[in-house]
């Protein structure tokens, strides 16, 4: 099984794909790019052409649908992720999507349910990178009870930028291809899961600063997602967490993560990485060192393949966990649109 040659279409070389997925697939043995499909013919020649992929799709059905493929690699923007995972699995072929995993929690329930309908293939989310070096250790020092009993979870994610009101509407903006995704907000809600598992009842308010954009062709357009959001949340755990995502909060201080115990407070610097930790009796927080051995390191396109081949399960991020941070964004919707409590699972 180790040698099981396993040949990957490409629906969507956007950046991460670049980035990320091409070359890590290429670092691995019995592993072939056999063909792409973008948003256009000329975008996906132009693709082939640089990663020297042998074959070009007009549509990412036709991709989907040859035999010649084993496994669809999907770095698309979230509207697509559910239609080409269903159609993928429908053909046989295995699933890696790029994150976020679904534009709604109904969509990535759809996707959970096909992927159980056919177990003997693999399907995988993209995941959350930035806590991969430390999630362990929090983990362990959680379970060790360093903290004593979770309390409160602080959760400050805001990019240190003025609002520009004059740049024209990016995907992200655009609830029709985005989704319910607001800014970072899915990949620490992921992190959370990692770490405490889920929340129960949330709470949400949103603002937009500017609402209208123009698009791509000079068109003035609705800006329908939110650039800076402030939730409260009830986990399951029992802590309280307060998270806040922002697009346009200037000269921000840079963001972290807190956890506090009753006898122990764990501190994450989110532009650094580094761990600060100190219990009851301790002056003050001190970095926490992690050797190397401990570290977590970025290996999706390993563990997809390895899942494949039958080595090791998929552990980041199922397609499970996708689902319960699909819940969670469109919980964090519904909650500002409504004024109401959203309870958890959806």
């Amino acid at each position: 099984m180790t040698t099981q040659r396993i040949r990957i279409g490409i629906v969507g070389a956007g950046a991460n794909v670049r980035l990320r997925h091409v070359p890590g697939f290429r670092a691995m043995q019995g592993v072939d790019l056999v063909g792409v499909c973008n948003r256009s013919r000329a975008s996906s020649q132009r693709a082939a052409k640089e990663f020297d992929i042998p074959k070009v799709y007009d549509h990412w059905l036709d991709l989907v649908e040859d035999d010649d493929i084993d496994a669809v690699c999907i770095g698309t923007w979230p509207y697509l992720h559910c239609p080409v995972t269903l159609a993928a699995l429908d053909n046989e072929k295995h699933v890696l999507t790029e994150a976020r995993m679904a534009m709604d929690a109904t969509e990535a329930h759809a996707m959970l349910e096909t992927s159980r309908a056919a177990p003997h293939l693999v399907t995988q989310v993209v995941p959350a990178p930035f806590t991969l070096p430390v999630d362990r250790t929090i983990q362990e020092l959680l379970a060790d009870d360093y903290l004593g009993e979770l309390l409160v979870v602080d959760v400050r994610l805001a990019q240190s930028n003025f609002v520009d009101m004059a740049s024209p509407l990016t995907w992200r903006q655009d609830r029709n291809v985005s989704g319910y995704n607001i800014l970072m907000m899915g990949v620490w809600y992921e992190t959370l899961l990692r770490w405490i598992g889920p929340a129960s009842t949330v709470v949400a308010m949103t603002k937009t600063a500017v609402t209208q954009r123009k698009d791509s062709q000079g068109i003035l357009r609705a800006v329908t997602v939110p650039d800076h959001v402030n939730i409260l949340c009830k986990m399951e755990c029992g802590a309280q967490a307060h998270m806040q995502f922002s697009a346009v909060t200037g000269m921000a201080p840079g963001g972290e993560v807190w956890l506090y115990g009753a006898n122990g407070t764990l501190r994450l610097d989110a532009q650094t990485g580094k761990l600060y930790g100190g219990r009851r009796d301790a002056p003050q927080l001190r970095e926490i060192d992690i050797p190397p051995a401990k570290q977590g390191h970025w290996r999706v396109e390993e563990e997809f393949i390895n899942a494949i081949r039958g080595i090791e399960p998929v552990t980041h991020t199922t397609f499970e966990a996708g689902v319960q941070y699909m819940e969670f964004t469109e919980a964090v919707t519904r909650s500002a649109q409504s004024g109401e409590a959203i309870n958890l699972p959806m």
